[in-house]
């Protein structure tokens, strides 16, 4: 048996750092590595770079039923930057240490990739084909990556009905009024667009000391404002209504869909998995203008950035522009459609079914992310995506802050269960 441990272990020793606009490393190392374990397992494996050094794996898992369409399995092997002074140990040893494995990548996501290349290793027999997708640059935009691979090597995806990744399926404790636990696994169903802007204000140039009723910061800024105080009304997804009837029933609180605010109060500790998803958002983050004092310039930009839920967009846009105001311009940064599959579907029924074979008291519910992954660049594709990448997580264990975060760590028992979960849902969807 191959050990999703060491496996994983292996993965985070390979320093795949990515800090964006091209700048990364260790992506060919952590490939050939895939390519290998791949290779040894009987699997023949595709290690392609977009760019020198910006490498990912296609492979393929033959199923013993060939009359079904694959199922495209993909994870990342780049990790965001770690400061090891900031770490209790270093980033990038791979150590395990009371009852869990340290260093970057251990959650986000080399642990889903680790069992995925422990079961293959055990030799899996799927029911259906698997596409195996390893891809670089997810930590940045996904060109170098997952856009790169849709675009370049559609070929490969082809026929493939549904695919699976991170964010999901992972154990979330909510204790209730009368006393019980309730271990929710939320399986991402959806998760909202990213429109990241750049506005461009643009007046009259002048001396500091003087009125300037074109004052092109002024004008920014109070674009900047309205856009930050403005309250997005509640729009409900199928995954976030799902959602609180599913997880409001199962924790015993009342939900009343007409006053959502209302109910999110009852929710305790589940709030974190849908308070984000109710409503679009606009958080200005970035402002860059002037170079002196006592000069007024006549350009002044900022960026935003803009979330968007499945539906709304052209809604989202329309308000925006509205709040702008005279002589302020927007552009696009980034733009990437929300994503949305079926939560009613056989694919979702299996994902619980799997869990529910390891935890019999698991109550699995469908959750729209707040962010993104590189389901933006395969559902552009048409394949359904899903966040179901199963973990066992201990009660008290703050799981929400290990991704991105200082001393990132995994449960050990925690990647063993999944991996058993992984195998139950792949042997049987």
């Amino acid at each position: 048996m191959a050990d999703v441990v060491e496996l994983c272990a292996q993965l985070i020793r390979f320093d795949t750092t990515n800090r964006g606009h091209g700048d990364a490393e260790g992506e060919r190392e952590a490939a050939e590595f895939v390519a290998g374990v791949l290779s040894d397992a009987g699997i023949e494996p595709k290690v392609l770079e977009s760019a020198p050094r910006r490498a990912s794996v296609l492979a393929r898992v033959p199923g013993t039923d060939p009359t079904l369409p694959p199922l495209l399995v993909h994870g990342h092997l780049d990790v965001v930057p770690a400061d090891a002074a900031d770490w209790s140990v270093p980033p990038f040893a791979g150590e395990v240490h009371d009852g869990y494995l340290w260093g970057r990548g251990a959650v986000d996501m080399k642990d889903f990739c680790a069992m995925v290349l422990s079961l293959v290793a055990d030799g899996l027999r799927p029911r259906r084909e698997l596409v195996l997708a390893f891809v670089a640059d997810e930590e940045d935009r996904g060109e170098w990556g997952a856009h790169w691979l849709a675009t370049e090597h559609r070929e490969f995806f082809e026929g493939c009905a549904a695919a699976i990744s991170e964010t999901g399926a992972y154990t979330f404790h909510v204790p209730t009024a009368d006393g019980r636990t309730v271990r929710l696994y939320p399986v991402a169903t959806a998760e909202r667009g990213t429109a990241h802007l750049r506005l461009t204000a643009r007046g009259r140039a002048g001396h500091g000391s003087r009125r300037n009723d074109e004052n092109a910061v002024v004008r920014l800024v109070n674009a900047m404002h309205r856009i930050a105080a403005h309250e997005w009304p509640v729009v409900l997804t199928p995954a976030v209504e799902a959602f609180l009837l599913r997880a409001g029933k199962a924790l015993g609180v009342p939900v009343d869909l007409s006053d959502v605010d209302g109910t999110l109060a009852g929710l305790g500790p589940a709030v974190s998995l849908v308070e984000n998803t109710i409503r679009n958002s606009s958080t200005p983050t970035m402002l860059d203008a002037g170079y002196k004092v006592n000069v007024i310039p006549s350009v002044a930009q900022g960026q935003v950035d803009v979330r968007v839920l499945p539906g709304t967009e052209e809604d989202l846009l329309a308000t925006l522009d509205s709040l702008l105001g005279p002589g302020v311009e927007r552009e696009f940064v980034a733009h990437q459609p929300p994503v949305q599959a079926p939560v009613d579907s056989p694919w979702f029924e299996a994902m619980a079914a799997a869990l529910r074979a390891e935890d019999p008291e698991a109550v699995v519910v469908p959750f729209c992310m707040g962010g993104g992954t590189d389901a933006k660049a395969f559902d552009q594709l048409g394949i359904d995506c899903y966040g179901f990448a199963p973990l066992w997580v201990p009660e008290g264990f703050a799981y929400s802050t290990m991704a991105h975060g200082v001393d990132e760590r995994v449960p050990v028992e925690g990647l063993r269960f999944g991996k058993r979960v992984l195998g139950h849902l792949l042997s049987s969807v």
